[in-house]
């Protein structure tokens, strides 16, 4: 019964300890020239992301869902009530 309880409590502690998950923001992405046509839009610069597809095969282009951090929270709509 106790090795239950460990199986199930753990892991529920581990989710409610994790952090947000972050989108990632960057301005530049990796397509890679295989089968199933990867992609990754994890790189600041061009030269990142030139230097990653250089050995692995692919191009570079802007990312067109990037959106540049303007330093002020978002902020959220006011519902009033009634």
């Amino acid at each position: 019964m106790r090795m239950r309880f460990a199986l199930v409590a753990v892991p529920l502690m581990l989710l409610a300890t994790a952090g947000d998950a972050g989108a990632q923001n960057y301005p530049w992405c990796a397509q890679y020239s295989v089968p199933a046509g990867a992609r990754n839009c994890g790189f600041s610069t061009y030269a990142q992301c030139a230097a990653t597809v250089s050995g692995a095969g692919g191009y570079c282009e802007k990312n067109a869902m990037y959106r540049p951090y303007s330093g002020q929270p978002r902020r959220r709509a006011r519902h009033h009530r009634y």
